[in-house]
């Protein structure tokens, strides 16, 4: 009875295996994944779970997965795959390094000079990431305001902090725990661009939003 009972489970076993090292664990898509480095172990985990969970609950489910890093990079793809669709032509950069998911927010198209209230016209495109990270609850986000130089180091420090503060307030008024929300200001020391020149300073005055997965 016990051989009888062993060899189904031995089956399964063997099928998840070649099943997650060729699919991805949510969509079921014939692809080579960035999460196949973490090994065929956290493939056939994270395969089993995608294969009865949906998107939604996968992760939550999926704690082993988490410690290995499979189920993580998978959870990070769908949620960068998200993004981009959400945020095609709103102006905001996706980036993606590792298992961290980094939006690129201008001053140009979210707050107005030496302000810290957000543009209306800004709202249609931070409904979108509130879409997305609301879909996605297992993620935390840094928040963190930029300025260029102009101005003292002191108000520039306050103005980005509350800049920051001012994109965590509306997400967080769209259904994102607060506790998900980390907002901070860099004031003027974090420079992507030549701040001798305006062309630089407009790259400089920015939100970068920092996007994560829990630890669990």
């Amino acid at each position: 009875m016990k051989t009888i009972l062993k060899l189904p489970l031995l089956i399964v076993s063997v099928i998840a295996l070649q099943a997650c090292t060729t699919s991805d664990p949510y969509t079921g898509e014939q692809k080579t994944r960035k999460t196949v480095k973490y090994g065929a172990i956290g493939a056939v985990v994270c395969g089993l779970i995608g294969a009865t969970k949906n998107s939604k609950h996968a992760r939550n489910a999926a704690a082993g997965c988490g410690a290995i890093g499979a189920g993580v990079g998978a959870y990070m793809d769908h949620q960068e795959r998200d993004l981009r669709r959400e945020l095609v032509g709103s102006g905001v950069q996706v980036r993606r390094d590792g298992d961290q998911i980094q939006l690129i927010m201008p001053g140009n198209i979210t707050f107005n000079t030496a302000e810290y209230s957000i543009r209306s016209s800004f709202y249609d495109t931070l409904n979108s990431v509130a879409k997305v990270l609301y879909k996605y609850k297992d993620t935390n986000l840094d928040i963190i305001g930029h300025t260029d130089s102009v101005g003292s180091e002191a108000d520039n420090q306050k103005l980005s902090q509350q800049r920051a503060y001012s994109v965590a307030d509306y997400l967080s008024s769209q259904g994102i725990p607060a506790q998900r929300l980390t907002p901070m200001g860099a004031g003027e020391n974090q420079p992507i661009a030549d701040n001798m020149y305006e062309s630089g300073r407009a790259q400089n005055r920015r939100v970068e939003l920092y996007i994560t997965a829990i630890e669990q």
